[in-house]
């Protein structure tokens, strides 16, 4: 697609009520911009380091994120092409990577064997994007911010917890990853274990990071 096509797509995920927030839609498709390529070219990582360099010229640190929301086939890939065309020669960089993080054990080691050349453990972060939901991400808010739901949120008090998944739509063109990796691996170790953890978890002894997956990893086990 061009760069028209993609601030179209831009703006269609995203309402404007008002006249205000219709200029601040304006204000942030100007600082959006689309490079086209191929995961495994080198001569197509090369142009989006350029293209980097021009936004960031006059800046003295070259912070970089990139967020690899793709198909999980060609993380190594990718990674290993960031790492060494795309990478700041003076900042940090960090690379995100979105669920799933391999389709079992084996495959999970596999993924991380192969990022740990490129990148190191602090730079690498691993995402569910399901956590970036309101609502997922307002649980522990109103379970540890609300002294009465703190108090009460026991065995004692509750007496069983549904979690429901709907969506209204279908599978939207993901029927090739649903048929790799399987809906349950995708909606149900992932998603829904997740907000499983966080309405069965221990309060942290902060909410730092570490100290929430050290909560929600021992959910997991028991």
């Amino acid at each position: 697609m061009d760069h028209e096509e993609y601030l179209r797509r831009v703006r269609s995920y995203i309402k404007t009520p008002t006249k205000e927030i219709e200029e601040q839609l304006d204000s942030f498709c100007q600082l959006c911009s689309y490079v086209s390529g191929q995961y495994d070219k080198d001569e197509s990582f090369q142009n989006l380091t350029r293209h980097l360099e021009d936004i960031e010229k006059g800046h003295k640190e070259q912070n970089r994120v990139f967020y690899m929301a793709l198909p999980p086939s060609v993380f190594t890939t990718v990674s290993e092409q960031l790492k060494r065309n795309c990478y700041p020669k003076n900042g940090v960089a960090r690379i995100i990577v979105e669920k799933p993080f391999g389709k079992d054990l084996q495959s999970s080691r596999d993924l991380q064997k192969a990022l740990e050349p490129n990148w190191k453990e602090e730079e690498i972060f691993r995402i569910d994007h399901y956590l970036g939901k309101e609502m997922v991400k307002n649980i522990l808010i109103m379970r540890f911010g609300n002294e009465f739901f703190n108090a009460t949120w026991n065995r004692h008090h509750i007496d069983n917890v549904q979690i429901t998944f709907k969506e209204p739509f279908g599978t939207e063109g993901r029927g090739g990853y649903f048929d790799e990796f399987g809906i349950i691996r995708d909606v149900m170790q992932n998603h829904l274990l997740q907000v499983l953890t966080l309405l069965a978890m221990e309060r942290p002894i902060s909410f730092s990071a570490e100290d929430i997956r050290d909560e929600k990893v021992t959910v997991s086990f028991n």
